[in-house]
C-alpha cells in the first residue's frame, strides 16, 4: 500500500506539473517537466532549511520510488516498446548502417574514452578511483535519449533521415548500454574471475539473446493478432508482450530492452501490415502513444526531484562541469568513427556529425544505472556526476537543439 501511496502522490505532482508547464512554461513537454521539478526541488530544499521535516518527506518518498528499480524492470520496456512501434522498417532499412554502427561501435568507442577521461581527471583532482569503475560509468553515460528532443527536431523540419538516425540509435544503443554496463559490473564485482572468452559469452548471451528472444514473443503475438480481429484484444496482447516478456527476459538473464525494441519494430511493422485491421492499428498507435506520454511525465519528473538525493560536494560539481565538456567532445568522437566505417554505404557530413553530437541527449537510463551501483563503487559519487550532465543534456542542448537545426539547414 506505502509503494501505491508513493506511486500515486508521483502521478499527481507529474500531472500538476504537466500542466503549470502547458498553460504558463510552455517549454517542450519532457524539458518543461524536469524544469519545473528541478525548481521544486530547490524551493523544498530552501524550505528545508525551515522545515526539515517537509523535505524528508519528500525525500523518502524519492528514496521510495527508487527510479533505478522502477525505470530498469518497469518502465523501460514500456519506454522501448513505445518507441519502436512507431519505428518504420522502411526508413530503418535504408539507415541500418548508420543505426547499427552508431549503436554498437559508437557505445563501445564512447565507453572507452569517457572512462579513461574520468579515470585521469578524477587522478588529477585527488581522487582515487579503479579504472573500471570508470568504465561502468563510461557505460551508463552513453546511451542517449530521443523523447526530448524528437518532438524539437521535427518542428525544425529535420530531415526524415536524421530523425531515423537519432531515433534509431538511442532505441538500441540503450539496450546496448545496459549489456555494457552489466558486463563491465559482473568484471568489477568478480574481478580475476572473467576471461576474454567469458566476457564475450557473457556480452553475447545479453545481446543476441536479447534480439532472438524479442523476435520470438513479437512473432507469437504477431501470430495471435493476425487470428482474430478486436483491437480490445490485440491491445491487450501488445501490453502482454512488454509485461510478459520484460519478466521473462530478467529470468532468462537476456537484454530485456532490446528485446522489447525488436518486438515493438516487428509488430508495429509486420503486425500492422498483416494482423491488424485500421481500427485495431489506429487504438494500438493510440494506446501506446498515451503510455510514452504518462511514463515520461513521470520519468522526467523523477528525474528532477533526484536532485533531493544529490549530495552537495563542491569537488564532485567542479568535475561534473569538465566531465560535461569532455563527454561532448567524446560524443563527437564517438559519431565520427562510425561514419568513417560506413562512409562507403553512406557519407555522413559534418553537419550530421554536429546534429548527432547535441542531440545525443542523456536522460532516465543514465541516472538509473548510477543508482543501481552499489555503495562499493562510490554510488554517491557517479550519481552526482550523472545527474550533472543529465540535467546540462536535456536543459542546454534540448533546449537549443532545434536552434541548431534550423541554423545548419541555412549554411
Amino acid at each position: 500500500m506505502e509503494t501505491f501511496a508513493a506511486f500515486s502522490l508521483l502521478i499527481v505532482i507529474a500531472a500538476l506539473f504537466a500542466y503549470l508547464n502547458f498553460r504558463f512554461v510552455k517549454l517542450p513537454a519532457a524539458i518543461g517537466l524536469m524544469f519545473i521539478a528541478l525548481l521544486f526541488s530547490v524551493l523544498l530544499v530552501a524550505v528545508g532549511k525551515v522545515m526539515p521535516h517537509l523535505l524528508g518527506d519528500m525525500q523518502s518518498l524519492v528514496e521510495r520510488l527508487d527510479i533505478s528499480r522502477l525505470l530498469m524492470n518497469n518502465m523501460l520496456g514500456f519506454l522501448l516498446f513505445a518507441g519502436a512501434i512507431h519505428i518504420k522498417i522502411d526508413v530503418l532499412r535504408q539507415e541500418k548502417w548508420a543505426v547499427m554502427a552508431l549503436s554498437t561501435v559508437g557505445v563501445v568507442t564512447s565507453t572507452m574514452l569517457v572512462g579513461s577521461l574520468m579515470y585521469y581527471l578524477l587522478h588529477w583532482f585527488g581522487i582515487e578511483m579503479e579504472f573500471l569503475h570508470c568504465l561502468m560509468f563510461g557505460a551508463l553515460i552513453s546511451p542517449t535519449d530521443p523523447i526530448a528532443v524528437l518532438g524539437i527536431l521535427k518542428e525544425a523540419k529535420v530531415p526524415p533521415s536524421l530523425e531515423m538516425k537519432i531515433a534509431g540509435e538511442s532505441l538500441f544503443n540503450d539496450g546496448v548500454a545496459v549489456v555494457v554496463f552489466l558486463t563491465i559490473l559482473e568484471i568489477a564485482e568478480s574481478p580475476g574471475s572473467f576471461g576474454a572468452m567469458d566476457v564475450a559469452a557473457l556480452f553475447a548471451q545479453e545481446a543476441i539473446g536479447g534480439i532472438a528472444f524479442g523476435l520470438a514473443i513479437g512473432y507469437i503475438a504477431f501470430l495471435l493478432m493476425r487470428s482474430i480481429d478486436n483491437y480490445k484484444v490485440e491491445v491487450l496482447l501488445s501490453l502482454a508482450v512488454v509485461m510478459g516478456g520484460s519478466s521473462r527476459a530478467q529470468a532468462l538473464h537476456v537484454s530485456g530492452p532490446l528485446a522489447m525494441v525488436v518486438a515493438g519494430i516487428l509488430i508495429g511493422n509486420h503486425g500492422k501490415k498483416h494482423a491488424m485491421s485500421k481500427i485495431t492499428e489506429e487504438y494500438v498507435d493510440k494506446f501506446w502513444e498515451l503510455i510514452d506520454e504518462i511514463l515520461n511525465a513521470v520519468l522526467f519528473v523523477l528525474i528532477g526531484l533526484e536532485l533531493l538525493l544529490v549530495k552537495l560536494d563542491p569537488v564532485h560539481f567542479a568535475v561534473g562541469g569538465i566531465a560535461i565538456v569532455a563527454i561532448l567532445l567524446v560524443r563527437y568522437v564517438s559519431v565520427w568513427v562510425p561514419a568513417q566505417l560506413i562512409r562507403f554505404q553512406e557519407k555522413m557530413g559534418h553537419q550530421t556529425l554536429l546534429m548527432l553530437t547535441w542531440g545525443g541527449l542523456r536522460g532516465g537510463i543514465s541516472i538509473a544505472m548510477a543508482i543501481s551501483l552499489g555503495t562499493n563503487f562510490d554510488r554517491g559519487l557517479w550519481i552526482t556526476l550523472t545527474y550533472i550532465v543529465v540535467t546540462f543534456s536535456i536543459l542546454v542542448q534540448g533546449l537549443t537543439i532545434g536552434k541548431l537545426a534550423k541554423r545548419l539547414a541555412k549554411a
